[in-house]
């Protein structure tokens, strides 16, 4: 399970409209409890990807920051970005690109729907999470 309070939830969906048409990221942050992920802190990371309207990339040094920030006082819960004008589900492109396994990759999605979702990802596959707002 993932969750998020309903103030961090209008938070990204500010944060995506802002952004858009250019996909938004950052980092999140919480605490574990098992497989359940619980997020007290959003950080919000520059895209610096070529083609930013259809893909994300954060900036490697603000990265690092938010990460490191984030470690002081809780565990990495994982990243966050927008897809502007498409589904709430990890694109082929986003499939290609991750990372980072064991962490929680969530997608906001403004169209046809303001919708959060979250994914796990173990290094070959994403897996949807449950979304809860507490």
């Amino acid at each position: 399970m993932f969750s998020l309070s309903a103030d961090q939830r209008r938070w990204l969906f500010e944060r995506a409209e802002h952004g858009a048409p250019r996909e938004v990221c950052g980092v999140l942050g919480g605490y574990w409890s098992g497989n359940d992920a619980t997020v007290t802190t959003l950080i919000s990371v520059s895209n610096t990807a070529a083609e930013p309207r259809i893909r994300y990339e954060l900036e490697p040094q603000a990265q690092l920051r938010a990460i490191e920030s984030i470690e002081e006082q809780h565990d990495l819960i994982g990243f966050y970005h927008s897809h502007p004008c498409g589904p709430a589900e990890p694109s082929e492109t986003d499939t290609k690109l991750a990372t980072w396994p064991d962490v929680v990759y969530v997608i906001v999605s403004l169209e046809p729907t303001q919708t959060v979702t979250a994914w796990d990802w173990n290094g070959h596959e994403f897996s949807k999470k449950d979304v809860t707002i507490i």
